[in-house]
């Protein structure tokens, strides 16, 4: 992706983010592997602290345009979120939790989910950013499909 690819998608996120309140730095113009980052989640869901490290991953890539690819930038957000952070090191440097991830896109693919966020109800898909509403409707839509009442649905 190249200057004005670049300018027009932050302009289409900066409107996302601002309609549903979320921070967000449209001078933004690198993109980062997120995979480490993705690990770094996996194992702080084992530690009860998903919530607050995908946040913080949040804030890293879309606001403080930090390189969520490096894993001293990684182990830094642990230890932001009262994990430890030689233990982050270790995990990531290990690559403990690929095999994890990996099946997490396997079955993300079965599913012909390839971009976040999807949100999956039923047998629908819905990518992007939502307003509320819209998944509200998506939500009503599939609880009245007979399949969603059906005892093996």
């Amino acid at each position: 992706m190249r200057g004005p690819e670049i300018i027009a998608r932050n302009g289409r996120m900066k409107v996302n983010m601002d309609r549903e309140g979320l921070p967000f730095n449209a001078e933004r113009n690198m993109s980062f592997n997120s995979r480490l980052a993705q690990e770094l989640a996996t194992w702080a869901a084992t530690k009860g602290k998903a919530e607050e490290v995908v946040n913080a991953l949040f804030r890293a890539y879309f606001v403080d345009v930090k390189n969520i690819g490096k894993v001293d930038v990684l182990a830094q957000i642990a230890e932001q979120n009262d994990l430890p952070k030689d233990e982050a090191t270790e995990i990531l440097l290990s690559r403990k939790y690929k095999d994890a991830v990996d099946t997490d896109w396997k079955r993300c693919a079965s599913f012909g989910i390839n971009g976040v966020p999807t949100f999956l109800a039923g047998k629908y898909l819905m990518v992007g950013a939502q307003p509320y509403e819209e998944l509200q409707r998506l939500i009503e839509h599939v609880l009245k499909e007979p399949a969603a009442h059906s005892s093996d649905g």
